[in-house]
C-alpha cells in the first residue's frame, strides 16, 4: 500500500496521534505526514504511506489554504487559546471594514517573519516549545514567507475571521498577532482550520491516492535497456520534456519518478524494480 491519505483532522488530536491510528488501522509502519496541525488546529494533514514517503520532501514545499480567527483584546504567550494570558487591551477601538481590509492587504505579497518560540523548530538540538514551556527564549532568524491572498470573512468588535493562501513555513499565530498590532491592539489565534495542502484539499477527505496519482507531471515510457540504466543511476538522454519531476513507466507499469534536467533523465525514487 503506498500513497496519500487526505485526513480531516479533528480539533483536539495531535499529527501524531493521526500517524499512529493509521499505521495501526492499515498494519504498516513506514508513514508520515505533510506538515504539521497542531493538536487546537482542524483540517487537511496529507498522510502518506508505504513508499510515498519518500515524497515527504518534495510535498512539504506545497503552499496551503487556511481559515482563522483572531480573538482581539488579548494576548497570550503563545500566540494561540492554549497560552496564558499576558496582555489585555479593553479599549473601544470600533473597527470599520474597510479599516480591517486594508491592514489584511498590507500584507499580501513577499514578507519576513520570526518563528514562535512555541514552535517545533529546533535551536542546539532543542525544540522551541521545549524552551518556551520552560520559560526561556531565544533569538530566532528570519524567514522569508509569501502570502498569495488574505481575504475577510467576518468580524465583529472581538473577532475576527479570515481566509489566507501563503507558502510553506507561515506561522498563522504570528501573523494574527501581526494583524492585530497593525490594528492598533494586540490578539491571538483563537481557530484555525487548513483547508488546502497543495493539490489536497478538504473536500477530498479519505480519499487514498495512489503514489502514481500525487504528483501531477509528465510520464515518460522506457524500454528495457533505458530502464536497466534507469535503475543503475546512469543518466539516460531524453528529449521533448519539460525540467522537473517526471513518472517512469515500463511496459505500461508505474516503476517510480525521476528527474529531468537538461534533457537528461535522473533517478530519483524506484517504487518496483
Amino acid at each position: 500500500m503506498d500513497g496519500l491519505l487526505i485526513v480531516d483532522k479533528p480539533r483536539g488530536v495531535s499529527s501524531f496521534n493521526v500517524i499512529r491510528d493509521v499505521r495501526k488501522k492499515y498494519g504498516i509502519r513506514a508513514v508520515g505526514h505533510i506538515g504539521t496541525l497542531d493538536p487546537e488546529a482542524s483540517g487537511v494533514l496529507p498522510i502518506l504511506v508505504g513508499k510515498a514517503t519518500k515524497l515527504s520532501d518534495l510535498l512539504m514545499l506545497h503552499d496551503k489554504d487556511y481559515i482563522a480567527e483572531i480573538t482581539l483584546g488579548i494576548k497570550t504567550d503563545s500566540g494561540d487559546i492554549e497560552g496564558n494570558i499576558i496582555e489585555r487591551d479593553d479599549s473601544n477601538h470600533n473597527y470599520d471594514k474597510n479599516q480591517i481590509l486594508t491592514v489584511l492587504n498590507s500584507f499580501k505579497g513577499h514578507s519576513k517573519q520570526i518563528p514562535p518560540m512555541y514552535s517545533a523548530i529546533k535551536i542546539d538540538g532543542k525544540k522551541l516549545y521545549e524552551l518556551a514551556r520552560n520559560g526561556k527564549s531565544v533569538e530566532r532568524e528570519e524567514r522569508d514567507i509569501f502570502i498569495e491572498n488574505i481575504e475577510l470573512l467576518d468580524f465583529d468588535e472581538k473577532i475576527i475571521k479570515y481566509k489566507v493562501t501563503c507558502s510553506k513555513g507561515t506561522y498563522i499565530r504570528v501573523l494574527s498577532e501581526d494583524i492585530a498590532e497593525k490594528l492598533g491592539t494586540v490578539g491571538f489565534m483563537s481557530s484555525l482550520r487548513r483547508t488546502r495542502v497543495g493539490n489536497f484539499k478538504i473536500e477530498d477527505a479519505e480519499k487514498f491516492i495512489k503514489i502514481e496519482d500525487i504528483l501531477d507531471v509528465e510520464k515518460i515510457e522506457l524500454n528495457d535497456s533505458k530502464y536497466k540504466k534507469f535503475l543503475n543511476g546512469i543518466l539516460i538522454n531524453v528529449e521533448g520534456f519539460n525540467n522537473g519531476w517526471i513518472k517512469i513507466y515500463k511496459n505500461g507499469k508505474f516503476k517510480g519518478f525521476g528527474i529531468v534536467n537538461k534533457n537528461l533523465l535522473k533517478r530519483k525514487i524506484v517504487i518496483d524494480e
